[in-house]
């Protein structure tokens, strides 16, 4: 191999790591990009142009142990979502604060099925109801894990010492070696799994209509890297709003199908 050709080949291992850096488009581009895929995305149900009964979403439970969710999710927060796709999709959502402290009754004689305790609300607002739902998440764990890293420290070693020797350059054989040395990437990606059950109650009877699960998976990762100085860092995500959010979207609409 000819010495010009061993230093084109020095300089296109150098041009590759830079051409594959996550920052070949610009920063807003790539950060816009990841923020489009985590925006609400609006859904349209089978039934949605037939109106549904009128319902009260009950404050659900968080059974997972993860810390990390837990701290950031309650069934408050769970609920609030929930009432708005129920909302758009044509059932009479009475909302929770109409209920005042009833709501917590309301909700322990749900889950205990007992119907005489819930015709006692059968007055005022609730007079209507006929259905309460409830929404858990019973799963919420990172699954997986895997990072992958690249140092080209060692190969610019060897391309600087096969570079000087074979050039008979000191200088060629430094300025290849660090070029190469200096190329770096990383790469780490987590998944978590996210599961959600819905229930359907009636509000006459206490007796469950219906009950679903479902599950979603959520990926979190990070890209970088760098050569001659530039360096780029990237990160893409699903957040947990968004999973909670699209569970609760494909809950609903299981629930479409009862109308």
């Amino acid at each position: 191999m000819t010495n010009r050709a061993i230093l084109a080949l020095a300089a296109l291992l150098v041009l590759a790591a830079l051409f594959a850096l996550p920052g070949c488009q610009s920063a807003s581009q790539s950060a816009n990009k990841t923020a489009d895929q985590a925006m609400y995305q609006p859904v349209t149900y089978a039934n949605q142009g037939k109106p549904g009964p009128q319902l009260v979403v009950i404050p659900g439970a968080v059974k997972s142990m993860n810390a990390t969710f837990a701290q950031k999710y309650g069934p408050n927060n769970i609920a609030d979502f929930a009432e708005i796709e129920l909302g758009k999709d044509n059932f009479q959502v009475l909302e929770r604060q109409d209920l005042g402290s009833m709501i917590q009754e309301i909700e322990v004689a749900a889950n205990m099925g007992d119907a005489q305790t819930l015709k006692k609300f059968k007055k005022g607002k609730f007079q209507a109801t006929n259905w309460l739902v409830r929404f858990d998440v019973l799963r919420a764990e990172p699954v997986a894990e895997e990072s992958r890293k690249f140092d080209g420290s060692y190969l610019g070693a060897i391309t600087g010492s096969i570079v000087g020797s074979t050039t008979n350059s000191w200088a060629a054989g430094v300025g290849s070696g660090a070029a190469v040395g200096s190329v770096h990437a990383n790469e780490a990606v987590g998944i978590w799994i996210v599961g959600m059950r819905y229930k359907v109650i009636d509000a006459n009877t206490g007796e469950q209509k219906a009950t679903g699960y479902f599950e979603d998976k959520m990926e979190m990762g990070t890209k970088g890297g760098g050569a001659l100085g530039v360096s780029s860092q990237s990160t893409k995500m699903v957040t947990l709003d968004t999973l909670v959010q699209r569970l609760i979207q494909q809950c609903v609409a299981d629930i479409d199908k009862l109308k």
